[in-house]
């Protein structure tokens, strides 16, 4: 007769996956960084349809949330060594939408409305110049092989949660003072800022990224200073108006390190060409 067909043993019980660790702790950092997103997306949507102080500064609040979770991701990457080039581009694109896009739509929603066709190309200025500055940080903080880089000293141009700072940290001031700051009479004024800080973001000024901030009396006379005149602002104009004042602080300190530092760059960039131009290596 037929030859009965061979049954195969059946297989073992399939053992259980061990948890990877490592991959688990990889979703941590950009789970915040999506929660920032979320921030951002929520404060579009409010300034939208803004029709009150009171909205403005749900929507300002919103991305100071977005701020924290910004501040937070890059921490938490570190922390648990899952830095990767994935994670540089979600943080990057999380800084267009909740630092770029989003404060343009709320100042103005809030103020630059006012001026029509202007204001809404002065708005795309700044939301093209945070997309403009996080593609050239993008370049620069990727290695050959594509992964991230150790954050260097100091960055090139005004980092986009500081430039979106200032502008949060203004609406948040204008609710404080009963919404004094969205008047006609500072619309040129909001005008400029706003242009100034998309120059800021776009430009080759280097600022201070604090990566490697050390314990002397340069950075404890800093601190003090900083500490010191925060509390003659919030005496003088009011608790609200501190936060404006510490990040206006900031973008002096870069410009004022820039402009002494032109010389010597100036200088070092002559002698360079001058090595080259007679063949002279460089010393070790």
């Amino acid at each position: 007769g037929a030859l009965a067909p061979i049954e195969e043993p059946p297989l073992p019980p399939a053992q259980r996956k061990k948890l990877d660790l490592r991959k688990t702790l990889f979703l941590l950092p950009n789970m915040i960084t999506l929660s920032s997103i979320f921030c951002g997306f929520d404060s579009i949507r409010i300034s939208a349809s803004a029709h009150s102080d009171d909205d403005f500064y749900k929507a300002s609040l919103l991305l100071v949330y977005a701020l924290f979770f910004d501040m937070l991701d890059g921490r938490v990457a570190r922390l648990t060594k899952t830095q990767s080039a994935f994670g540089l581009q979600i943080d990057s694109l999380a800084d267009v939408i909740s630092f770029g896009v989003a404060p343009a739509m709320m100042v103005y929603s809030w103020s630059l409305h006012q001026k029509g066709t202007l204001g809404l190309v002065v708005s795309f200025v700044f939301a093209a110049a945070g997309a403009v500055r996080l593609a050239r940080f993008n370049v620069l903080s990727m290695g050959e092989n594509g992964e991230p880089t150790t954050p260097p000293k100091y960055i090139v141009g005004l980092p986009v949660p500081g430039a979106a700072g200032i502008l949060i940290s203004i609406i948040v001031a204008n609710h404080a003072v009963a919404g004094k700051l969205a008047g006609p009479e500072y619309v040129w004024a909001m005008i400029g800022l706003t242009l100034f800080l998309a120059f800021l973001q776009v430009s080759t000024i280097r600022f201070r990224s604090f990566k490697d901030m050390k314990l002397n009396w340069r950075s404890v006379g800093l601190v003090f200073f900083a500490v010191g005149s925060s509390v003659v602002v919030s005496v003088k104009t009011g608790p609200a108006f501190v936060l404006v004042w510490l990040l206006s602080f900031y973008i002096v300190i870069g410009v004022v390190e820039t402009l002494v530092t032109i010389p010597a760059r100036r200088r070092a960039a002559r002698d360079a060409e001058r090595r080259e131009a007679w063949q002279i290596p460089s010393a070790p």
